[in-house]
């Protein structure tokens, strides 16, 4: 058993050293699993126990059916900022879509309509989507916004569409701040699913409640959940003193 540790310790620390001399550089596709066996005459369970664990430390990241990349600040996201999920992945330069699982009218359920501040008979749009940058999934975000703001809501198709560039442009919105707790989760089955990972692997949840103008008042205009893939996308602080 020491030895295995020992084993696939080294491995790890090859493939680190590797990354922060740029041998592997940020982006790349580094060895497969069988390739890595080959040069470093380890078994697959070491090799991938080493790997499996350079993905949950983020030095690198899988893409199923692809293969292990190393990671890059790229695909960061300031927490400061509100901006929409296309318009983030389009400013790393990345092509933006998302794919519609659910979009329903419903009335506004106790929890939401407090997170609303509207009443439970209010009618409220739930709308349920995975985002991709380059065909990559990056989060599963569950979205709740009153029809009394935004009538007709519900008969955009939002498969590729911005749904704020909708509530700016179409109905006048101004979108003018959020409040957004996070916390560290392991992906369930149905999450894992949407997002084309394994059960159990984590992921960044936020909880977001955002505000607009709204006829000359601010008001609560969307609360949504979000769940991040971390082996492919990380946040930052941009700090000021």
């Amino acid at each position: 058993m020491a030895v295995k540790v020992l084993k696939y310790s080294m491995l790890k620390h090859k493939i680190i050293d590797k990354v922060n001399n740029e041998e592997y550089k940020e982006g790349d596709l580094i060895p497969s699993e069988r390739e890595l066996m080959d040069m470093f005459q380890m078994s697959r369970i070491t090799v991938r126990k080493a790997i499996d664990d350079l993905v949950n430390e983020g030095y690198l990241y899988r893409i199923q059916g692809k293969g292990t990349y190393v990671r890059s600040d790229e695909n960061s996201h300031d927490l400061f900022s509100i901006t929409s999920c296309t318009e983030d992945i389009r400013q790393k330069g990345m092509i933006p879509s998302s794919r519609v699982i659910s979009s329903e009218v419903l009335k506004a359920e106790k929890h939401k309509a407090r997170k609303l501040q509207i009443d439970e008979s209010d009618l409220i749009l739930k709308l349920k989507r995975v985002y991709y940058a380059d065909g990559v999934s990056i989060n599963y975000t569950t979205t709740n916004l009153p029809l009394a703001i935004f009538p007709g809501l519900e008969k955009y198709d939002f498969n590729n569409t911005s749904l704020y560039s909708v509530i700016e442009n179409d109905y006048g919105v101004k979108i003018t701040h959020a409040k957004r707790t996070l916390e560290a989760i392991l992906a369930n089955e149905q999450t894992a699913k949407y997002l084309d990972i394994k059960q159990g692997e984590p992921l960044i949840l936020f909880e977001c409640v955002t505000y607009g103008e709204v006829g000359g008042r601010e008001l609560i205009i969307e609360a949504l959940n979000c769940c991040y893939r971390t082996d492919v996308h990380k946040f930052y602080i941009n700090q000021v003193r």
